[in-house]
């Protein structure tokens, strides 16, 4: 039951709206402004009835007040004398509306669920953007090596300033899940974040994607459209595959940033910006800018904070952490409940180089879990290219004869030194591929160095 506090200093009055309230929600009256105020403080209502005069006490102030302790609580003001000028002062101050005395009972159950309608509304804005928040934030990007730890220290110092983001990195690496992150997790949440694909896009097309048209602009042009500039504003426009723009539309996008402003094709009226760019590439655009094909300037307009997504092959420390993130989310997209990978398929996973980055990884674990039949995924659930690069290594490594008559201690120490070597001596990796605790790797390790 919804709770409702009546502060009036007038006896017969909070008894009269208790007794006109009590059937349909928890009602609490008071005479006294600053006990009203504390039991506010304390109990978080979720809407109060506020007389404007309450003896010598200005229900203006105790309005301000209450916004201070309890923002979510509904304020609507009662008053005897009612004035244009202290009603749209009572609204600036956060009220929702205000009644006139003699109260209407018809009039005050007429607002009272409209304020508790627009509580409502504004509590489902706040749960789903903490629930967008929380999807790409940091917790929805899995990561736990230093590489990532950099990542995510750069995310924290630009999500909340507007200042350009480049985002680099191999394809699959996530790129787009980063943007999200930035917008998702910064003071522009609450605004449009669009996503332009520029080399998904003919270049013809590109131009009308991003800037808009009027009716009429082109053959074909029936109506009116916005661009993508136009619908994040106030927000944030991700242009992904920023270096496979043409040359042409780089020169316009190049003045969209310094200017400002963005005129639609067919039309000569300019229309103000505040958006957020963050661009992203797997491109080398200092090589390209070399080259000719992208421009200095709007590189260097673009790159203002550069974020480099490091590829899979670099931090083999996480892919545990991606393989079980994956596999809780195809068990509940397939209803199945694969529990993980036998410790055989699990090696062949952290030895592959995933030239897919994540996106590949992604994959292999959705196939894999298609064809597994058991809790667990086998070596022939895994996708044909990952188990024949398994057998290129082990050819590669040499034929099990050469190792014939190698004392068995001996081979081991070998084994575990190759492997720390084909790790460039990080440990923890090492233990993962050979499927031993960093603590065993530790104690063998010691045992070589006597």
């Amino acid at each position: 039951m919804k709770r409702i506090i009546v502060i009036d200093d007038e006896a017969s009055i909070c008894s009269s709206l208790e007794f006109a309230l009590e059937d349909h929600y928890d009602v609490v009256t008071t005479t006294k402004p600053h006990e009203g105020l504390k039991w506010i403080e304390e109990e978080k209502p979720d809407l109060c009835l506020l007389d404007l005069k309450i003896g010598q006490v200005d229900g203006l102030e105790i309005l301000k007040k209450i916004k201070q302790v309890s923002q979510k609580t509904e304020v609507i003001m009662i008053t005897a004398y009612g004035t244009i000028a202290t009603s749209v002062r009572a609204l600036q101050e956060g009220a929702y509306s205000y009644l006139t005395k003699p109260i209407n009972i018809e009039e005050l159950y007429s607002i009272i669920q409209q304020a508790l309608h627009y509580q409502r509304l504004n509590d489902q804005v706040d749960f789903l953007s903490q629930e967008l928040e929380k999807k790409y934030s940091f917790e929805g990007i899995i990561g736990k090596s230093e590489s990532m730890a950099t990542v995510f220290n750069l995310i924290s110092k630009v999500k909340e300033v507007d200042s350009n983001v480049l985002i680099v990195g191999e394809s699959g690496t996530g790129k787009e899940l980063v943007a999200r992150a930035l917008h998702f997790s910064g003071k522009r949440k609450k605004s449009h974040f669009e996503v332009v694909n520029c080399a998904a896009i003919p270049d013809q097309l590109l131009e009308s994607e991003l800037f808009g048209y009027d009716k009429g602009a082109f053959t074909g042009a029936v109506s009116s459209k916005e661009g993508k500039f136009q619908l994040a504003n106030g927000g944030t426009i991700f242009l992904d595959e920023i270096g496979d723009m043409p040359l042409s539309l780089q020169a316009k996008l190049l003045r969209v940033l310094q200017e400002k402003v963005v005129t639609k094709l067919g039309s000569n009226k300019e229309v103000n910006l505040d958006v957020r760019v963050i661009a992203a590439t797997n491109k080398n655009l200092e090589e390209a800018v070399r080259n000719g094909e992208f421009r200095e300037d709007l590189y260097f307009r673009l790159d203002v904070i550069k974020v480099p997504l490091p590829p899979l092959r670099e931090r083999k420390e996480d892919i545990p952490f991606l393989i079980q993130h994956f596999i809780k989310q195809f068990n509940i997209e397939m209803n199945k409940e694969v529990q993980g990978l036998t410790k055989e398929a699990n090696r062949i996973l952290l030895n592959y180089d995933y030239p897919g980055n994540i996106r590949e990884l992604s994959n292999i674990i959705e196939s894999s879990m298609v064809l597994a039949d058991d809790e667990f995924i086998e070596v022939l659930d895994l996708p044909p290219q990952v188990r024949s690069n398994h057998s290129a290594r082990r050819k590669d490594g040499g034929k099990i004869l050469d190792f014939v008559g190698i004392p068995l201690k001996e081979m081991e120490k070998q084994f575990i030194l190759a492997t720390l070597e084909e790790n460039n001596g990080h440990r923890k990796n090492t233990a993962l591929m050979l499927g031993i605790s960093e603590r065993g790797l530790r104690d063998k390790l010691k045992q070589y160095e006597q």
